[in-house]
């Protein structure tokens, strides 16, 4: 009965490569035939190659806990570290908001955001450019992330009201009514969430 679970769940993750994880904590690529490790995985992700982790006794789905793992190991032994402790204050505060639902799309819109506009932020600042369009869509991503801030963490825009603003920021008034907008409706779906909660 347990290898008829197995074997419907690799039936559903499609081309993803199926990577079996052991009690040992052993990784073993059904691909290519052989153990691995968390960096080979690590260079996986690098190549945009799709993965699955599957616990090898359960069939269970564990993807998720290893590339948290991935991220820790990272962290940990890299040298410079990505994620600064105030962005992680204010990601395990979110955990029990009433917002926490909506912060798995909002991170993927972020993230998808920046991977869109990278070689173009890559260009600005191998050019050393500090203004024009490209500091722009900089300052636009950081003025979204206060405003989502603000309203996922009332009073976190305080903290940072004694920050400069830059030029780039304060003349893109476009960029300002569409975060305006965001905050709106960021400030109506906590509403209704925390109406639905009660």
């Amino acid at each position: 009965m347990a290898r008829k679970t197995k074997a419907s769940q690799a039936d559903t993750v499609g081309d993803a490569i199926i990577i079996k994880k052991y009690a040992n904590r052993r990784l073993y690529n059904t691909s290519s035939s052989s153990y691995i490790t968390l960096d080979d995985l690590a260079g996986m992700v690098r190549d945009n190659v799709e993965f699955v982790v599957l616990d090898a006794k359960s069939g269970e789905d564990i993807t998720h806990s290893i590339l948290t793992q991935i991220i820790m190991d990272e962290e940990a032994t890299s040298g410079q570290q990505m994620l600064p402790v105030s962005f992680l204050r204010q990601l395990i505060s979110m955990y029990g908001n009433s917002m926490q639902a909506m912060m798995p799309s909002y991170l993927e819109a972020s993230m998808a955001n920046f991977r869109e506009n990278q070689s173009k932020i890559r260009e600005a600042f191998e050019k050393g450019m500090s203004g024009g369009p490209l500091a722009a869509i900089h300052e636009t991503n950081m003025a979204m992330m206060r405003a989502a801030a603000d309203v996922f963490i009332p009073g976190s825009s305080s903290k940072v009201a004694g920050r400069r603003e830059s030029p780039a920021a304060s003349t893109n008034e476009a960029s300002s009514d569409e975060i305006s907008a965001l905050r709106e409706q960021m400030a109506a779906m906590q509403k209704k969430l925390d109406e639905l909660g009660k």
